[in-house]
């Protein structure tokens, strides 16, 4: 018979199932990133102990291996001062004369429709130690970014 036509089992033919990755670098978290962990760990648990599809109880214990590996290795990050763009605050700023306030958190955490950016974004990343009023190059462009001001973030 041709090897073309066997067929060992239909497990062979399906995709890989693969561990969710985990983002390189420190695990910095705010408060609310911490307690946003654990409430994510909570619902997994909660989901797989009613689970009865084995698909799902496997992909909700996929999910919930990567989030107990965020808890473990979580650093709560320092409450910042606000004088300077750092993990943790709130900053106004205007990107190609284009107003827009984000708050910088954990990979995690970010969700950028909601204004949360990872402190690893390039735009993140371009404004970390900067004051108010400082000009900033950003995609190529000198002065691309102007900061406008920095605060605390309010958990």
């Amino acid at each position: 018979m041709s090897v073309a036509f066997r067929r060992e089992s239909d497990e062979e033919h399906l995709e890989p199932k693969f561990e969710l990755p985990i983002p390189a670098g420190p695990n910095l978290v705010t408060a609310r990133g911490l307690r946003l962990i654990e409430a994510r760990i909570a619902e997994l648990e909660a989901d797989a102990a009613k689970a009865d599809d084995p698909a799902a109880v496997t992909s909700l214990q996929r999910d919930l291996r990567y989030w107990r590996a965020r808890q473990v290795s979580a650093e709560l990050a320092p409450v910042p001062a606000g004088e300077k763009v750092e993990f943790g605050t709130e900053v106004r700023f205007s990107l190609n004369d284009n107003p827009r306030t984000l708050r910088i958190v954990g990979d995690d955490e970010a969700a950028p429709a909601a204004g949360l950016i990872s402190f690893n974004a390039p735009l993140s990343r371009a404004m970390l130690g900067a004051e108010a009023g400082d000009l900033l190059p950003f995609g190529g462009i000198e002065d691309a970014i102007e900061i406008l001001s920095v605060a605390v973030a309010a958990d």
